[in-house]
């Protein structure tokens, strides 16, 4: 029977959309070592080859980090440029398991959202708008800037927060931007902006912790004043 080639799966087993709608978790060692050689050979699929190559492994990654290019190319279908790729990726794991993980930095409070931000924005001459997408610990997930505006206005668009926010998943959001002019006193459109950030989170089920307004050597929170 003739071996069909990746591209030629049902959609829901090829790796890489696998990956894409199951998370990386649910492939096996196989399929993901697959998708970095990206072919195997006329004879068996990428993911074939692999489990070939793991299985002279007693299917043990640490065994398999211990290949040389040589030993890899010996394998129809692996050349020097694919067993590079899978050693490198041996030794990004290794590395990985050598690291501590990154300290989230805690954002629960207007005065620890001004001290993160104010370096980001102590020297910009336009207005910059800011969100911070955190966990149900307050531990920020990722900062991103939402749009740059003029010396007194920025245009925002509480779609894109909110899209960014569930992309990230993050149960919590703040938002921040600077005034230039070193005025602390919330604009109109700050006000309004405000509260249709509040109201979107609210149909989202996402908690709207703050919109903090910094200045260099002081700050604005609408949670502090009770406006939010």
């Amino acid at each position: 029977m003739e071996k069909l080639n990746i591209n030629q799966w049902a959609e829901e087993d090829r790796p890489r959309e696998k990956l894409m709608h199951l998370g990386a978790s649910a492939l096996s060692n196989a399929e993901l070592l697959a998708i970095l050689v990206g072919s195997g050979s006329t004879k068996e699929s990428a993911v074939d080859l692999m489990k070939r190559v793991l299985g002279d492994c007693n299917n043990n990654l640490n065994t398999l980090g211990k290949k040389t290019v040589h030993d890899l190319c010996e394998y129809n279908g692996i050349g020097e440029a694919k067993a590079i790729t899978i050693m490198a990726a041996c030794e990004l794991g290794k590395r990985r398991q050598m690291e501590t993980p990154e300290e989230r930095p805690d954002l629960g409070t207007a005065t620890l959202i001004y001290n993160h931000m104010h370096p980001v924005l102590q020297d910009e001459d336009v207005e910059e708008f800011w969100i911070l997408l955190m966990n149900q610990n307050h531990r920020l997930i990722k900062k991103m800037r939402i749009a740059r505006g003029g010396i007194s206005e920025v245009s925002v668009d509480v779609r894109i927060i909110i899209r960014e926010a569930v992309l990230a998943n993050a149960t919590i959001l703040a938002v921040c931007h600077n005034h230039p002019s070193g005025s602390l006193r919330p604009s109109n459109m700050d006000n309004d902006l405000t509260y249709a950030i509040q109201k979107a989170c609210s149909l989202m089920r996402i908690r709207f912790l703050d919109h903090v307004i910094i200045t260099d050597g002081a700050y604005y929170s609408y949670h502090e004043k009770g406006r939010i």
